[in-house]
């Protein structure tokens, strides 16, 4: 049996399923062309359907409020492995009533930052929550201001706050003989502002407490009600390191409201720049690692490594960084004889480089110490979180949306998903590795079997509509919310990053180790602060 196949029986098979265990409490909707199975569940009745969903392997990808006429909607979006349906779960909330808080679930340290995010952002309270407040907007900001509400001005500048003197960080640790050791939130190099209060009544790190969003740039709120080329060009610059990652969840999401399906030879090309991408920024987060280990030569070498690949993207789309490579409908940039033969040979010398360094880094004893069973993530943690991307399957997680719902072209490319079980630095560092060698293999397979053809099919007219996509970027899983009017402007666009999941579960690795391992834990997740002041 076909994919497509096994998708439609799988479905079949849930829907009953629900039915006959839910019957009378939820209405069930499928959507059999995107395999997706809808749930409208009332909030008396959510938290024990998501726990419900929870125990039959899935994990939340994304949680999503949007404010009615009457109060708020509130979307959650679960997924698992491939051939299985993705479930959104619909319940609505009145105004001035509080949401259920899900927390408590299994894997309820997933919710966690969603939901104080939204009670930034929209006000909405979370029943059950034991930590809500100060978590986006940062203590400057005034009380009740909620940027993300309809009815919050933009145009009209907020009186800062005046600062509280008497404001302390929060503390878990109270006993005598215990300290408080702040890193950031200003670092030096190019890493964007982040605050780790890091606690220990000993040497080792005993509570990791994260503070982010100190640059909280309202991209959603300033998305609404543009044009869908001008949300295209925030889509790709809020997180640079990925921006064909977001750039094509938004176009894909676009493209499914208006139904457009992009020319193969434009997939293809889609597939080609994506795994440039990760390659590129898998090469970084090596470099990156190596240098928190004082390994300069190791770090030099990595880091020509990345470069060379900076400067191969310049030559193949016009932009280091692949700013302006894709629109709805398409790509922007093709390739010519000359490029594809030029990009072949250059990337088979780059996986070859990295193949060497990494045997190179294999029998460094010093370099390994560092690594091998330091800032350990279990299995149970990286599902609990929703740990995504190279950080998951580094302990032990499997899914990966290239293979649990091809996108582009990836259904016609052959490749593996390395995992690892450790969990450790080591573990990450080896999954960054595995995944650029198999990142090379796809664009030789691409560059290969290009098909000739048009390089976009036309956008005439948007419509109104939602979608949900999803990528898999080089942090992660990064999925996007488009919720499209009828003249084509965004009426909701919300973005959920890979870093987001992944730093809120940083702490797990950093905590039960000394402060000296600290910098090395942080550089293994390889992770993005930008991404999170979105």
């Amino acid at each position: 049996m076909n994919d497509v196949g096994q998708e439609s029986r799988r479905l079949d098979e849930f829907v009953e399923l629900l039915w006959s265990q839910w019957k009378g409490r939820i209405l069930v909707k499928r959507d059999d062309e995107s395999a997706v199975v809808k749930v409208e569940c009332s909030p008396a009745d959510l938290r024990q359907f998501c726990e419900w969903i929870f125990e039959r392997g899935y994990a939340l990808g994304t949680q999503v409020v949007e404010e009615t006429s009457t109060g708020y909607q509130l979307t959650y979006v679960f997924y698992s492995e491939p051939n299985e349906p993705w479930i959104f779960v619909e319940t609505r909330v009145g105004a001035g009533e509080n949401a259920p808080s899900l927390v408590e679930l299994s894997s309820g340290p997933s919710f966690d930052w969603h939901e104080r995010e939204a009670e930034d952002l929209f006000g909405l309270q979370f029943e059950g929550h034991p930590r809500l407040g100060e978590f986006v907007l940062h203590e400057d900001w005034p009380e009740g201001a909620n940027p993300m509400r309809r009815s919050f001005n933009v145009k009209v500048r907020n009186r800062d706050q005046a600062r509280d003197a008497a404001w302390r960080p929060p503390r878990a640790l109270l006993e005598p003989g215990s300290f408080a050791m702040p890193i950031g939130p200003v670092f030096s190099d190019f890493a964007e502002s982040v605050h780790f209060l890091l606690e220990t009544v000993g040497e080792d790190v005993v509570r990791t407490i994260p503070r982010f969003f100190y640059k909280y740039r309202g991209v959603e709120k300033i998305a609404e009600g543009q044009s869908i080329d001008d949300v295209l060009l925030l889509a790709e610059r809020f997180s640079g390191t990925s921006a064909i990652a977001h750039a094509l969840s938004f176009c894909q999401g676009v493209e499914a409201i208006c139904g457009v399906d992009p020319p193969p030879r434009a997939k293809a090309l889609r597939v080609l720049f994506a795994e440039l991408e990760r390659l590129r920024h898998h090469a970084a987060v090596i470099s990156g690692i190596c240098n928190s280990t004082a390994l300069a030569i190791a770090t030099s070498q990595a880091a020509l490594i990345e470069e060379d690949l900076l400067r191969l993207s310049g030559e193949v789309v016009r932009h280091r960084y692949f700013f302006g490579a894709i629109k709805p409908g398409g790509v922007v940039r093709d390739l010519n004889d000359a490029k594809r033969q030029r990009l072949a040979s250059a990337v088979k010398q780059i996986a070859d480089r990295l193949g060497d360094l990494h045997r190179m880094l294999r029998y460094s004893s010093s370099f390994l110490d560092r690594l091998e069973e330091v800032g350990v993530v279990s299995v149970e943690e990286a599902l609990s979180y929703g740990l995504v991307g190279p950080i998951g399957r580094a302990s032990g997680l499997t899914c990966d949306i290239r293979k649990a719902r091809p996108y582009a072209a990836y259904q016609k490319v052959s490749f593996v998903v390395p995992t690892e079980q450790e969990g450790d630095g080591y573990a990450r560092l080896r999954m960054f590795f595995r995944e650029a060698e198999q990142s090379a293999l796809i664009v030789g397979q691409v560059l290969e079997s290009l098909p000739d053809g048009i390089l976009a099919s036309p956008l005439e007219r948007p419509r109104a509509g939602v979608s949900l996509t999803a990528v898999e970027a080089p942090s992660g899983a990064a999925f996007h919310w488009v919720r499209l009017r009828q003249d084509g402007t965004i009426d909701r666009w919300r973005i959920t990053p890979p870093s987001f999941p992944n730093w809120h579960g940083f702490h797990l690795a950093a905590e039960k180790f000394a402060f000296q391992d600290f910098p090395i834990i942080l550089a293994s997740f390889g992770l993005s602060n930008a991404e999170c002041d979105r």
